[in-house]
C-alpha cells in the first residue's frame, strides 16, 4: 500500500526510490532506481546498454562476463564501485604469465597497450605490434623468439638482427661467400621457407626469362659447380644438348652454338628457324606434312648444306628424265632440282 490517506503527498523524483522501495543494493549504486530498472518489472533485459553509460562499458570479451564475476558480494545484490584499471581486475593473469614473464620485463600494467580489447582472447588477433608487423613468417606468439628473455627492449627491426645464423649457413647458394646484401627483403618476402626468393640483380649479368625464369629459385640448376665464372653464354650451359641432339645432328652439322639463333628461351620447341624463308618451304605449300625428320632430305647428317630432292620423292631416273626431255639444261640431280623448282611447285 503506497497511500494512507486521501492526503497525497508531493511528487517523488527519480532520486527519491528508496521513499518508498527498499534499497537492496544497500547504497551501491545510488538511490536512481530508473537508472536500470522501469516501471514495468525490476527485471534488467539488457546490462551491457546499462554499463555502456558507466564508467566501464562491456567489449570484447568482457561483453561475456557474468556480473558476479568482477561484482563479489555475499548476497549477490551489492554491486560497490570497482577499479576500471586493467591491473584491478587482471593482476593474477598478469603476475602469474611467464611468456612472456610481464613483470620481470617490466611490461604496461595497462593490458591494452599490447592488446585489443573488442577481441576474444589475450593472443587472438589483438597484440598491437605495429612497429614490426606480424605476418607470415613473422606471424608468432612467442614473444622470446625475438625479445630476449626478461627484456622488452625493442630488438633492431634490421634483418640481420634476427637471421643472422641463417644468412652464414645457407650453401645454395652461399651467402657468406659471394656477399649477399644481409637485408634479405632484398630478394625475400615475409613468407615461411624463404621462398620464393627473387634476385632481381641477377638481369644485371643474365635476364632470367622464358624457361630460365621457371627455375630462378634453385640456383643449382646453373651454379652446380658454384658462383664464380658462371658462363653466362648458351653453349656455356647447354653443351651436352647441343652435342647430344641428333635430329638433326648439330655437332656434326656445325649448327651455330648460339641457341637463339633457332629456339626461343621459352623451350627448344618449336624452334624460330625460318626454314621456309631462308631456304626451302616445307612447313607450307606441297611439302607440309610431308616429312617427319631432317634427315628425310637432309640425309648426309654432317653437312646439312647438302640435301636430297630424289630420295625423298624417290623419282627414278628413268620416269624424271622422260618428264624433262625438252627442259634445257636439265641434269638428273638435286641442285638442279631445286634450282628450277625453288617453291617446290612442279611448275
Amino acid at each position: 500500500m503506497c497511500h494512507l490517506s486521501l492526503s497525497f503527498s508531493d511528487e517523488k523524483g527519480q532520486n527519491e526510490c528508496a521513499s518508498c522501495h527498499l534499497d537492496v543494493h544497500q547504497n551501491t549504486l545510488g538511490n536512481n532506481c530508473a537508472m536500470c530498472h522501469t516501471s514495468k518489472s525490476w527485471v534488467i533485459e539488457d546490462v551491457n546498454e546499462i554499463h555502456f553509460n558507466s564508467r566501464f562499458p562491456l567489449i570484447g570479451a568482457h561483453a561475456n562476463a557474468d556480473c558476479f564475476d568482477c561484482h563479489l558480494s555475499d548476497n549477490l545484490l551489492q554491486f560497490r564501485p570497482l577499479g576500471v584499471e586493467c591491473f584491478d581486475c587482471h593482476k593474477a593473469e598478469y603476475l602469474a604469465t611467464t611468456t612472456p614473464n610481464h613483470q620481470s620485463a617490466g611490461y604496461s600494467t595497462e593490458c591494452f597497450d599490447c592488446h585489443n580489447m573488442r577481441t576474444s582472447g589475450w593472443a587472438s588477433g589483438g597484440f598491437e605490434h605495429g612497429f614490426f608487423p606480424l605476418t607470415e613468417g613473422h606471424a608468432i606468439v612467442d614473444c622470446t623468439l625475438c625479445h630476449v628473455p626478461g627484456s622488452i627492449q625493442k630488438p633492431s627491426p634490421e634483418c640481420e638482427s634476427c637471421h643472422l645464423a641463417d644468412y652464414n649457413a645457407s650453401l645454395n647458394p652461399p651467402h657468406l661467400q659471394l656477399n649477399f646484401s644481409v637485408n634479405c627483403l632484398e630478394c625475400h618476402t615475409t613468407k615461411p621457407d624463404w621462398k620464393p626468393a627473387r634476385f632481381d640483380i641477377h638481369n644485371d649479368f643474365y635476364v632470367l626469362e622464358g624457361a630460365h625464369a621457371a627455375i630462378a629459385s634453385e640456383c643449382a640448376s646453373c651454379h652446380a659447380a658454384g658462383y664464380v665464372n658462371t658462363p653466362n653464354t648458351c653453349f656455356g650451359c647447354h653443351a651436352d644438348d647441343y652435342n647430344q641432339t641428333t635430329d638433326p645432328n648439330h655437332l656434326a652439322a656445325n649448327f651455330s652454338t648460339d641457341c637463339t639463333s633457332c629456339h626461343t628461351q621459352n623451350a627448344w620447341k618449336p624452334s624460330t628457324f625460318d626454314h621456309d624463308a631462308s631456304y626451302f618451304p616445307i612447313y607450307s605449300g606441297t611439302h607440309k606434312g610431308e616429312w617427319n625428320n631432317c634427315s628425310d632430305c637432309h640425309t648426309v647428317s654432317s653437312n646439312y648444306a647438302l640435301f636430297s630432292c630424289i630420295d625423298c620423292h624417290e623419282h627414278n631416273k628413268t620416269d624424271t628424265d622422260n618428264q624433262h626431255r625438252d627442259e634445257n639444261g636439265y641434269v638428273y640431280n638435286s641442285v638442279n632440282c631445286l634450282t628450277c623448282h625453288p617453291t617446290g611447285k612442279e611448275d
